[in-house]
């Protein structure tokens, strides 16, 4: 989704559980996005390549799809290798959009492209790169999500990751996957219809810069 970029504000490092507030660290120096760089709008989907150095995860596609984070569309992309970006519900938005860049990919089956994401640690580098723009991201937190939930899913989704109903005042990016195997080590079987356990591990990100390609 073509979306406006604006200025980035800093983000402190906190390891957050679903709920916990992700503004609750002194802010740092922000980072400014020059307006230079603001892409148009024209409200499309946007396909994108993610990269992310600390997990040798490079040139990831990442595809854009009207719907919910891991429902039957999202889970089908997956299935076939790509992550999913979805876009339409929440504070949903498309790379570089003010608001929150979801993205969610498997972790223990199809190609794995996130499999070691629950390791990826603050400060490491997401980068984001669309037909016209280079966008890269830093990782500020952890967070989880519980899909028995319905506050928690509603939590994922907001604008601001974590505050539902908060309006959103930077671009930000979710990195989503399963937590299977730490539910499966605590005796949590469960999952819905599309075979996703309960929780979800997210690594979230905001935006330090951006420039046109």
């Amino acid at each position: 989704m073509r979306a406006a970029l604006t200025a980035v504000a800093g983000a402190a490092a906190v390891t957050l559980l679903a709920g916990a507030p992700v503004d609750a660290v002194p802010v740092r120096e922000a980072t400014i996005v020059p307006a230079s760089t603001v892409p148009s709008t024209d409200g499309r989907p946007r396909e994108a390549l993610l990269s992310i150095a600390a997990l040798g995860v490079s040139g990831l596609r990442v595809v854009p799809y009207a719907g919910t984070p891991d429902d039957g569309p999202g889970t089908a992309i997956q299935d076939r290798g790509p992550a999913a970006a979805p876009h339409g519900s929440g504070g949903l938005v498309g790379p570089g959009g003010v608001g929150n860049y979801l993205v969610t990919g498997h972790r223990s089956s199809s190609t794995a492209p996130f499999r070691a994401l629950p390791s990826l640690r603050v400060g490491a580098r997401v980068v984001v790169v669309t037909d016209s723009h280079r966008l890269v991201y830093e990782v500020v937190s952890t967070r989880r999500t519980s899909f028995r939930s319905p506050a928690s899913l509603r939590a994922q989704s907001a604008a601001v990751p974590g505050h539902p109903g908060r309006e959103a005042t930077r671009a930000m990016i979710t990195l989503s996957t399963c937590a299977t195997p730490e539910d499966h080590a605590a005796g949590n079987y469960w999952s819905d219809e599309f075979h996703n356990p309960e929780h979800r591990i997210e690594k979230i990100g905001v935006l330090r810069s951006v420039r046109a390609i």
